[in-house]
């Protein structure tokens, strides 16, 4: 295990490729995301509202640092069309150390 670098591969799923285009160019924009990939269509299975339902999505990965990730967080539920859109944090505690760096440098709030 290397040492905690304070990033975040953050995984969001929007309802299509424009809302996850719209979500990357804004958020990277704003200097809220270091990066952003769109990883394609996906098919989704979930519960909601009591029943399982089935839909394509698009999965969306970022990158950010600790001190953004509230901000981000709040920014992508403003311009995503669920009411309660899926988007997980998870540390990233190894890597790249220059790459990692990068991801800090790149998301300084102000």
């Amino acid at each position: 295990m290397g040492r905690e670098m304070n990033v975040y591969f953050v995984y969001v799923t929007a309802a299509d490729k424009a809302e996850a285009e719209l979500i990357a160019r804004k958020v990277v924009g704003e200097r809220l995301a270091a990066c952003a990939n769109l990883l394609g269509a996906i098919k989704s299975v979930y519960w909601w509202e009591g029943k399982v339902c089935e839909g394509e999505e698009v999965a969306l990965v970022l990158k950010t640092s600790n001190a953004r990730k509230a901000e981000l967080i709040d920014r992508i539920k403003q311009l995503h069309s669920y009411d309660c859109p899926c988007i997980v944090c998870l540390p990233i505690v190894d890597g790249n150390p220059g790459f990692l760096d990068w991801i800090k440098a790149e998301t300084k709030a102000g």
